[in-house]
C-alpha cells in the first residue's frame, strides 16, 4: 500500500493575500506544514498541490527548495486536484490539509496512518481538535467515487460530499481531553488568525515542530493570546447547498451505488 500526504496550496486568498507564505519565526507558513509532513511516519510521498496559475509559481519553489514533489491541477475542482495528484503519484490512500493550517497534530496524523494500514476505511477523520489542526485519510478509490458522481466544480469545500456513512466506510478518532478543544481556530482565513498563529510560533521554544500539547499549555496559561482571533467565522456552505447534497445523495443512491461498486473493481 502506498500512502502519500497531500497539500491543497494556491495563492489567491482575498482576505488575507499570500497567507500561506507569510513568516513563522524564519520559515513561511507552506513550509511550516511540509516540515510537520515530513515527521509522518511511512510516507511515501508528500505533494504539493498547486495550479498551473502563474500566481501560485512561488509554491514551486517552496517544494523544490524543500525536496518534496509538486503537482500543478484545477484551479478550482480541489478534489480532481487532489485525485489528478493522488493518480500520477500511484497512491492507493493519502492524508492530506490544506496549506492553511501550519498546528496540524502530528500524533493524529501518525494514528490516521495506523488505521489506514488496517484497511477498508474510506474516509478517515478526527473528531474534537481546534480547527485547521486536524488531518483526514482518504481512499484514492472513495475520491474517485466522489469526483465522477459531484455536480459542482468549486470544491474548496467538499467535505459534506465524501463525510457520508451510507456509502462510504467512515472511521472517526476521537481526541484526548487535553486537545479536544474546538472552539479554537489554528487556521489562517484572516488577520487575526495570522496574528494568533504568529504569536504562538514567536512565544513558544522549539527546536523540533511544535506540539500541540505545547500549544495547549501555553494556551492555558496566556488566555488573553485566544481572543486574538476568537470572533472570527469559518466560511461554510450555506443550507441551501447542503439540502442540495443530501438531497442528491437520497435521490440517486442506487445509481451512486453502482458506480462506487464499478471504481473499487478496478
Amino acid at each position: 500500500m502506498k500512502i502519500g500526504f497531500l497539500i491543497t496550496a494556491r495563492l489567491k486568498s482575498s482576505r488575507l493575500p499570500f497567507k500561506i507564505v507569510k513568516d513563522l519565526n524564519g520559515k513561511t507558513v507552506v513550509e511550516r506544514i511540509i516540515e510537520r509532513a515530513k515527521q509522518i511516519h511511512d510516507i511515501a510521498e508528500i505533494v504539493l498541490c498547486t495550479s498551473p496559475n502563474p500566481q501560485d509559481s512561488p509554491l514551486i519553489e517552496i517544494a523544490d527548495k524543500n525536496d518534496i514533489s509538486w503537482f500543478l491541477g484545477d484551479e478550482d475542482d480541489v478534489l480532481k486536484r487532489l485525485l489528478d495528484a493522488a493518480k500520477l503519484h500511484e497512491l492507493d490512500c493519502f492524508l492530506g490539509i490544506t496549506a492553511d493550517n501550519p498546528l496540524f497534530s502530528i500524533d493524529y496524523s501518525n494514528r490516521i496512518i495506523e488505521q489506514i494500514k488496517t484497511g477498508g476505511h474510506d474516509f478517515i477523520k478526527v473528531h474534537g481538535l481546534p480547527l485547521g489542526a486536524a488531518t483526514y485519510g482518504m481512499n484514492v478509490k472513495a475520491l474517485e467515487t466522489v469526483c465522477e458522481i459531484k455536480t459542482v466544480v468549486d470544491t474548496e469545500i467538499w467535505g459534506y460530499l465524501i463525510n457520508r456513512p451510507e456509502l462510504f466506510d467512515i472511521e472517526t478518532i476521537e481526541v484526548e481531553k487535553k486537545l479536544d478543544r474546538p472552539e479554537l481556530r489554528f487556521t489562517l482565513d484572516y488577520p487575526q488568525d495570522y496574528e494568533f498563529i504568529k504569536n504562538i510560533y514567536e512565544n513558544i521554544p522549539f527546536e523540533k515542530p511544535i506540539g500541540l500539547g505545547s500549544v495547549m499549555d501555553y494556551l492555558n496559561a496566556n488566555p488573553e493570546v485566544i481572543k486574538i482571533n476568537q470572533m472570527c467565522v469559518q466560511k461554510d456552505l450555506d443550507e441551501k447547498t447542503k439540502d442540495m447534497i443530501n438531497s442528491f445523495y437520497v435521490e440517486k443512491a442506487d445509481e451512486i451505488k453502482k458506480i462506487k461498486a464499478r471504481i473499487y473493481k478496478k
